[in-house]
C-alpha cells in the first residue's frame, strides 16, 4: 500500500522501469538493489514505520528549528504561558533514498505511514495540533532520504515565576523539547542553526512584557529509564512597569500626600481632620485589595507592590494617629489649666460672703488632719517620702509613684501645636527617604 502511494506521486519515475518501487531496497548506479542496513535484511525487506532509521546502529540525528507565531497570554496566577509555534524537524532515513535531486511535498496523511520522532514538549499543560481546514502538518521528502516534518502547535507551558519584585520583575521561561521513548542511544537532538534556529520571538509585541533576550541550549535529561536528549529555548521577559505606575503607584502616593493636608488644619477642626484621615485610610485599603485581586492565587508572595502599598498605608495611618496624639495632648493641657483658674474665680465670690477668719480656721484644721493621717508632705510636683512615721512599703510606693510621674513628664507634650509643626517636615522627609531606598533596591538589586 505504501509503495502504491509513492509510485502514484511519481517517485518511481526516477527508477528503472523493470524495478518495482520498494522502500526497503535502494537502487544504486550499477542497477543492484542493496538494503539500507546490512545484516538486518529480515527487518528491512519492506519499510517498517515502527523501526527507526539506522535501527540497531548509530542514533538518528534530528535537527530542529522553531518559529514563534505568538505568545497569547502569560498568567502569573497559573504560572504558565500560552504560545503558538511552528516546529520543524529534519532527519535522514536511508530507506527513503531515491534517484534524482528533487524534493517532493507529500500529503500530510502519509505521516501515518512513516516513522517520525516521538518529540514532546516538557512541562506542557495543554497542547493541540491545528486542524483547520486540514491537519496543519507538512511532509517533504528529499532525494537523499532527508525528511522535513513541520507542525503547527498551540501549547500552554508551565513557567516558574519569582514574583518577589512584581511589577519590576524579569521572568525567565523555557520551551523544552525532548524525546519521549528514544534515549540518546537511539536519537540525538540538535538545533539546526544554533540561536538562528528560532525566529519570530524578537518581533513579538506583548501587553505587559518585553522580550529582553533569548538563547538555545542542548542538554540531556537523566531519567530512571535512561538519558534522553533535550533542546531548550530560554527567553527572558521584562515586565513593563509604566502601567502599574499609573494605576497603583501614583494614586497611592497622592493619597499619602492628601493625608498631609490635615497638618495645616487647626486642632480644633475635629470633623475636618478626622474625615481626611478616615477617608485616606479607607481609600488606601481599597487600593490594596484591588492590586491583589488580579493575583489572587499568588498571595503567598510578598511582592514589591505590596511593600510599597504597605509603606503608603503606614504613612497614612501615622498621619491619623498624629492627630489623635496632638488632640489628646491639647485637651489634657486645657484640662490642667481649668482647675487653676476655676477656684480663683470662686474664691473671689466667696470672699464677699464668707469671713476670712472662718476660711483660715477651716484650712488649718484640714491641714492638720492630713498631716496626722499620712505624715506625708505634698509638694507641687512630687511627694516627699521622707516622713518619719512612714512605713517601708509606703516609702517604696511613694518612690515608684514619683518615678512614674517623672517618666510621664518626659512624654508630656508641652506645646501640642508643635506636633503639627514637626509633622509637616518629618512626614515628607521620611517618605522621600523610604522611596529612594525602595526604588534603588528593587531596580538595581
Amino acid at each position: 500500500m505504501f509503495c502504491r502511494y509513492f509510485c502514484f506521486l511519481g517517485l518511481c519515475l526516477f527508477l528503472p522501469t523493470q524495478r518495482r518501487c520498494s522502500l526497503g531496497h535502494v537502487p544504486d548506479l550499477h542497477g543492484r538493489e542493496t538494503t539500507s542496513l546490512p545484516g538486518f535484511e529480515n527487518l528491512t525487506m519492506g519499510y517498517n514505520k515502527y523501526l527507526r532509521p539506522y535501527f540497531g546502529g548509530e542514533p538518528v540525528q534530528i535537527a530542529m528549528s522553531l518559529d514563534i507565531a505568538s505568545i497569547s497570554s502569560i498568567s502569573e496566577s497559573d504560572m504558565d504561558y500560552t504560545a503558538t509555534i511552528y516546529l520543524r524537524q529534519r532527519w535522514t532515513d536511508p530507506r527513503l533514498v531515491f534517484h534524482g535531486n528533487k524534493s517532493f511535498t507529500l500529503d500530510a496523511r502519509l505521516v501515518e505511514l512513516l516513522w517520525v520522532p516521538d518529540t514532546y514538549i516538557v512541562e506542557s499543560k495543554r497542547s493541540f495540533l491545528h486542524d483547520v481546514t486540514v491537519g496543519n502538518r507538512l511532509i517533504r521528502l528529499f532525494s537523499n532520504g532527508t525528511i522535513l516534518y513541520a507542525l503547527r502547535i498551540t501549547t500552554t507551558v508551565a513557567c516558574n515565576m519569582d514574583l518577589s519584585k512584581y511589577p519590576m520583575d524579569t521572568q525567565t521561561c523555557r520551551l523544552q523539547l525532548e524525546s519521549w521513548g528514544y534515549d540518546e542511544n537511539d536519537v540525538t537532538f540538535t538545533w539546526l542553526r544554533g540561536n538562528d534556529s528560532v525566529h519570530g520571538i524578537e518581533k513579538l509585541r506583548l501587553s505587559q512584557y518585553t522580550v529582553e533576550r533569548y538563547y538555545t541550549l542542548v542538554t540531556k535529561s537523566q531519567q530512571e529509564t535512561g538519558s534522553y536528549p533535550r533542546l531548550i529555548l530560554q527567553f527572558e521577559l521584562r515586565r513593563n512597569v509604566l502601567y502599574f505606575i499609573l494605576e497603583t503607584y501614583v494614586p497611592s502616593t497622592l493619597l499619602v500626600m492628601l493625608s498631609w493636608v490635615s497638618f495645616w488644619i487647626t486642632l480644633d477642626s475635629v470633623p475636618a481632620r478626622t474625615c481626611i484621615g478616615v477617608t485616606t485610610v479607607l481609600s488606601m485599603t481599597t487600593l490594596m485589595i484591588g492590586s491583589r485581586s488580579s493575583l489572587s492565587k499568588t498571595n503567598c508572595f510578598i511582592k514589591a507592590i505590596d511593600v510599597y502599598l504597605g509603606i503608603c498605608f503606614s504613612f497614612i495611618f501615622g498621619a491619623l494617629v498624629e492627630y489623635a496624639v496632638a488632640h489628646y495632648s491639647s485637651s489634657q493641657k486645657c484640662a490642667a489649666k481649668a482647675p487653676q483658674e476655676g477656684p480663683a474665680d470662686e474664691l473671689t465670690k466667696e470672699m464677699e460672703e464668707v469671713n476670712i477668719t472662718n476660711i483660715l480656721n477651716s484650712s488649718i484644721t484640714s491641714y492638720k488632719r492630713q498631716i496626722s493621717f499620712t505624715s506625708i508632705e505634698i509638694s507641687s510636683d512630687n511627694l516627699n517620702c521622707s516622713g518619719l512615721t512612714m512605713k517601708t512599703h509606703e516609702k517604696i510606693k511613694c518612690v515608684l509613684r514619683n518615678k512614674m510621674h517623672r517618666i510621664m513628664g518626659y512624654f508630656t507634650i508641652q506645646n501640642p501645636s508643635n506636633v503639627d509643626h514637626y509633622s509637616k517636615l518629618l512626614f515628607p522627609l521620611f517618605f522621600m527617604l523610604v522611596n529612594v531606598f525602595y526604588w534603588a533596591y528593587y531596580l538595581y538589586f
